[in-house]
């Protein structure tokens, strides 16, 4: 007995191929894409880093203005600026011993 089966037409098999390779492609960029899911948590790493960086710089901002507040003319802290000297000038009193 011969069975009748028919083969699909040839247009269905285009179209079912169209629609595998668009849905691929669309996955693909929604993956891996300029803006997709990898990219974007490479964007979120990169924030939190510079968010980190950012907290630094500003503690050390305000270690400086602290600094240059007591280092003003208004407001001389001796200790500090005796620590600026013998730090950056190489400044001994007389009565002290270098050991190096």
């Amino acid at each position: 007995m011969a069975s009748n089966r028919k083969r699909p037409p040839l247009a269905v098999l285009i179209y079912t191929a169209v629609i595998v390779t668009l849905g691929g492609y669309f996955t693909f960029a929604a993956v891996q894409g300029e803006y997709g899911l990898f990219r974007r948590i490479q964007i979120e790493a990169e924030l939190e880093d510079l968010h980190e960086k950012s907290d630094r710089l500003a503690i050390n901002l305000e270690v400086m203005r602290n600094k240059t507040l007591r280092m003003s003319d208004g407001y001389l802290d001796l200790d500090l600026l005796d620590e600026q000297a013998r730090d950056v000038l190489g400044y001994v009193r007389a009565d002290e011993l270098v050991i190096r």
